[in-house]
C-alpha cells in the first residue's frame, strides 16, 4: 500500500469517529422527557383536570385522547427607544 492510501484510510476513519461522537453529544444534551399528567386518562377524568383537554380527531382511525393544554407563549416586549441627548 502506498502512503496516500494509508492516509486516506486514516482520514476516513477519523471522519466516521467525528460523526459518531457528534451524534452522541447531541443525544446527551436532550432533557429527559417527563410523563404527562394527562396521558392515558379517560374522558371524564381528563375533563375534570384543568390542565388537560380532551381531543376528538375529526377523521381517520385515531381514537379520542387526553393531552396537556398548550401554554401560551409570552410576548417579548421591545424596550423603549431612548432619544439621543441634545
Amino acid at each position: 500500500m502506498t502512503a496516500i492510501t494509508k492516509l486516506l484510510g486514516a482520514a476516513a476513519a477519523a471522519a466516521v469517529l467525528l460523526v459518531g461522537a457528534s451524534t452522541f453529544a447531541q443525544d446527551a444534551k436532550k432533557p429527559a422527557a417527563t410523563a404527562s399528567p394527562c396521558k392515558g386518562l379517560e374522558e371524564a377524568a381528563c375533563k375534570a383536570k384543568s390542565e388537560c383537554q380532551w381531543i376528538v380527531p375529526k377523521k381517520g382511525k385515531q381514537k379520542p385522547y387526553c393531552k396537556l393544554k398548550a401554554v401560551p407563549k409570552k410576548k417579548v416586549t421591545q424596550p423603549a427607544k431612548k432619544e439621543p441627548a441634545k
